[in-house]
């Protein structure tokens, strides 16, 4: 992987759309599937919102921050300085994510309502994801930019 674009743990340097953008679909990965087992989970078992929301976001960061922490752990890592890795590199970029689509998904007229079989609570939650992308992105590349986020992770390949 091309690192030419990516900040030092210093922060100096310059950050391309490119890697903010690649940051970003890596964490709105984790935080799709765990969102979605989450929601999938919880109208399994026939939760209320608030549970199935919970879960749901717990599930997000898990997910988020798996990724990061196995990647990590693949360079060489102990799980313990993995685990650090992981909540320095993901921790904003999941919290936008996640305040983000689930307050598109809450303010969507009856999508906290609908069914995994409805449209309606697919496209909220694939909308929801969309809008969260476009605003996490250039948080993310704020955060490289100032060697924080994901430009901690580029430390450790």
């Amino acid at each position: 992987m091309d690192h030419s674009t990516h900040h030092t743990a210093a922060g100096h340097g310059h950050t391309s759309w490119a890697t903010a953008t690649k940051a970003t679909l890596h964490c709105l990965t984790g935080c799709a599937i765990g969102e979605i087992l989450g929601m999938v989970i919880g109208t399994a078992l026939l939760w209320g919102n608030v549970p199935t929301m919970i879960l749901a976001i717990a599930l997000a960061f898990v997910f988020g921050y798996s990724f990061t922490l196995f990647a990590v752990m693949r360079a060489g890592l102990s799980l313990r300085a993995a685990i650090k890795v992981a909540l320095a590199a993901d921790t904003v970029s999941i919290a936008v994510m996640e305040l983000v689509d689930n307050a598109i998904i809450a303010l969507t007229p009856g999508a906290m309502d609908a069914h995994l079989s409805d449209g309606l609570f697919w496209s909220a939650l694939l909308g929801g994801f969309a809008v969260a992308f476009v605003i996490t992105t250039p948080v993310n590349k704020w955060m490289i930019g100032r060697g924080k986020g994901h430009a901690v992770v580029h430390a450790h390949h």
